[in-house]
């Protein structure tokens, strides 16, 4: 089918909760793909973080395709070695001893985090200490709860009325969050580089004045690393550059390599707070979807697969502030995960503009082209994409 027809078709069947770039993709290989009507694109936002080891890959297509012969779901009653393989995996790789549990997405990581949070203070405290901290400019998730732990106030609308338990403390401002920090708090929880806030970093010194806060009042630090993790920023997650350790990590997106997968993964000092019953999902850790992240932790928890992230980084990053562009007013981010400021609200025109000439990109916050690509992205691909930018910016 044309775009054209599958736009129709799209407009009577699917409910309108997108907008959605005018293009229908087709197929891909590595960081390039193709859309319906056969124009190619480079591709620097890779399903928003998800397939981070490009299209067409080989190694996780064989891995489904095997496990698809054997089993794709047997639901959470039961044992399979790729979920406890993932597992394993990913505690040895980040040292914070502890334990996993799965989920389907970041929004849902997210929620298990959050009761999780909850429980380990009522469990030890009782009542009363239940309050959530995040930081402004903060995402973490569409669901009424993660909504409400956005600290986005344009999120904050329709739905009413969201859970309580949220507050929202200056990102960077230890002070915003000592006068925040009251005794009904149970965590904070923030993302280390706000990624739907406009690819905002956050000082190192500033990281760790809140998890020296969290010792201090027994609040569990929650890292939201839905974005960030599984390699993005040039290590496997980006609390590793920060030189913390997190009661708790959330992640998705990367980690599944393209299918959908979530992960809670708490640390040994609150690693059996959820117990049977307390939690559960009936499609986490599923054996199809847990035999593709097998192969993104082998190949992205290489020491020499994450050195040639930061590598591609420093490129991308090179080429985009030599391009020269009075409309480009400077590149923030790590690693892969990057964002090209513009002039406020100006980053959709761009974005919009890089689409129609063969490179696809998307937004962030107020002023961010924000640039994801497959962590096996190219050289040629990144130069050909880096062409394009030269024209359009």
């Amino acid at each position: 089918m044309t775009y054209n027809e599958l736009k129709s078709e799209e407009n009577k069947y699917v409910m309108n909760t997108y907008g959605r770039f005018p293009i229908a993709l087709d197929h891909g290989e590595g960081a390039t793909l193709w859309d319906v009507e056969g124009k190619k694109y480079i591709d620097l936002a890779s399903g928003i973080g998800v397939n981070c080891l490009g299209y067409a890959n080989p190694a996780i297509i064989d891995a489904i395709d095997k496990q698809a012969h054997k089993l794709m779901h047997v639901s959470n009653l039961f044992t399979t070695e790729p979920m406890v393989q993932v597992a394993k995996k990913l505690v040895e790789k980040t040292h914070l001893g502890g334990k996993v549990f799965f989920a389907n997405s970041g929004a849902e990581a997210n929620e298990g985090a959050i009761k999780l949070a909850r429980k380990y203070s009522f469990d030890k405290y009782g009542e009363g200490r239940f309050k959530v901290l995040t930081l402004i400019n903060s995402f973490h998730g569409r669901t009424v709860t993660t909504l409400k732990a956005t600290g986005q106030e344009r999120f904050h609308n329709y739905f009413f009325p969201f859970t309580e338990g949220f507050d929202y403390a200056v990102a960077n401002d230890i002070k915003s969050v000592r006068a925040k920090a009251d005794d009904m708090t149970c965590a904070i929880m923030m993302e280390l580089i706000q990624g739907e806030g406009g690819v905002l970093p956050l000082d190192r010194e500033f990281v760790k004045e809140v998890e020296k806060l969290c010792r201090e009042k027994d609040m569990l630090l929650i890292i939201d690393e839905v974005q960030t993790g599984i390699g993005r920023t040039g290590s496997l997650f980006a609390f590793q550059q920060y030189d913390i350790k997190p009661d708790v990590v959330t992640m998705a997106k990367g980690l599944g390599g393209g299918m959908p997968i979530g992960a809670v993964m708490a640390a040994d000092t609150c690693c059996n707070v959820l117990t049977p019953g307390t939690h559960a999902t009936t499609f986490g850790g599923t054996p199809i979807v847990c035999s593709a992240a097998n192969v993104v932790l082998d190949t992205v928890g290489d020491g020499q697969f994450l050195m040639k992230v930061r590598e591609k980084g420093e490129y991308l990053r090179n080429g985009i502030l030599s391009l020269g562009s009075p409309n480009i007013k400077g590149v923030r981010g790590m690693g892969l995960m990057l964002g090209i400021i513009v002039e406020e609200g100006k980053h959709s025109v761009f974005a919009n503009k890089l689409i129609e000439n063969g490179v696809l990109a998307i937004t962030a916050g107020k002023n961010a082209v924000r640039l994801l690509p497959p962590l096996t992205i190219s050289k040629e691909e990144m130069d050909e994409a880096l062409a394009i930018m030269a024209k359009v910016f």
